[in-house]
């Protein structure tokens, strides 16, 4: 089966891909961003259910519908609308349009519109393969937009929304601010030319959420819970993440109140706390991810891909999201300052984290206080 999505923001189809893949696990989906690449995508390949937006940026999306229409009245077609209007409906009512999903989106109703509509799919079990000989060899061969980061634990079933309690900036702040995955998708989206207008960097998951809104935050939140393994199942992989998870509130919450003493904005210096660990995290993830497809998966190779890709994976991860420089650098200075610095962030940063050291440098985090002029 194969699913086409021709939708311009990367977000929003990225969130109708990961619904297609929860409803009919292994299905092939393709994401087209303009009308042009769609049209030769129909030409060459077949598709069983085609979802367009009605605006993009070199056509309507109807040109794409009038013309599988005209190749084949069967296929179902979703059309992805901010029009609510009689006039804009029935404008496409001769390309028979199988139903409408207005933006901003309710993702409990696009799952059901598009279980109804997707065709029926063998029901045996899906089996992914890797060819790969090692983890390390198999982490190494990722491409970057296939990295990822597991969701703390208990985070599924935070990400149900509540049809009674709409989502509040405040709300999604407090219950997201320590999770990793949620932090650096929502800055991305934040920073990326579909939602930031400005070309002002977006340092913090508080800006993140303000520029997105809450709808908007939480569709991109409950995106990412309807990944394959979005939570981490292996009890030796959940116990190494936790450790990372904890290392990452205790961060956070020393750097706060650092901040606090120095009367600086705390935000993005807890939002790099957040992400300090994701290249640690993006290797339990896919050895979840590794183990799910039917590997042997061994406290040495874990080991051995832990210290040997780590610090690859989280530059490639940071490279790929384009998160802005000035929070690489407040993610760096949790592991070293560079001899030249003399912003006042980050000698903070680097001190919360001199703190938690396991063996700390007095002499050294005596010499990062004065530099912050806290001695």
């Amino acid at each position: 089966m194969r699913v086409m999505i021709l939708e311009d923001d990367h977000w929003i189809a990225d969130l109708l891909k990961q619904i297609v893949l929860s409803l009919r696990p292994g299905v092939q989906v393709a994401c087209l961003g303009n009308v042009a690449d769609a049209l030769l995508d129909w030409q060459q390949h077949a598709a069983d259910l085609v979802i367009a937006d009605w605006n993009l940026p070199d056509d309507p999306g109807t040109l794409l519908l009038e013309r599988i229409r005209r190749d084949n009245r069967q296929v179902p077609l979703v059309m992805i609308t901010g029009r609510a209007d009689r006039n804009s409906v029935m404008e496409v009512r001769p390309l028979g349009i199988s139903a409408f999903i207005s933006k901003p989106f309710q993702v409990p109703k696009v799952l059901e519109c598009l279980e109804r509509l997707l065709p029926p799919v063998d029901a045996s079990p899906v089996t992914e393969t890797s060819t790969s000989a090692s983890l390390t060899a198999y982490l190494a061969e990722l491409p970057a937009k296939d990295l990822d980061l597991p969701l703390q634990p208990g985070m599924l079933a935070d990400l149900q929304p509540d049809p009674a309690v709409p989502p509040s900036l405040q709300m999604l702040g407090e219950r997201w601010q320590f999770d990793p995955a949620l932090t650096a998708r929502l800055v991305a989206a934040a920073n990326s030319s579909q939602y930031n207008q400005t070309g002002t960097p977006c340092l913090s998951l508080p800006a993140a959420l303000r520029t997105l809104g809450p709808v908007t935050s939480l569709n991109i939140g409950l995106g990412l819970g309807l990944r394959k393994s979005a939570e981490l199942q292996d009890a030796e992989l959940q116990l190494q993440a936790l450790a990372h998870m904890q290392q990452v509130e205790r961060l956070s919450q020393r750097v706060g109140e650092l901040a606090a003493q120095c009367q600086i904005d705390p935000a993005p210096l807890q939002t790099a706390a957040a992400l300090h660990r994701i290249g640690e995290l993006c290797v339990l993830h896919h050895a979840q991810l590794w183990q799910n497809a039917g590997n042997a998966l061994d406290a040495e190779q874990l080991s051995q891909a832990l210290g040997e890709l780590s610090n690859e994976l989280a530059n490639r991860l940071k490279a790929h999201w384009r998160l802005p420089v000035p929070l690489r650098e407040l993610i760096g200075a949790c592991y070293v300052l560079p001899s030249n610095n003399v912003k006042r962030e980050t000698l903070l940063m680097r001190l919360a984290a001199s703190e938690l050291d396991a063996n700390p440098d007095n002499n050294n985090q005596a010499r990062l206080r004065r530099l912050a002029g806290l001695s």
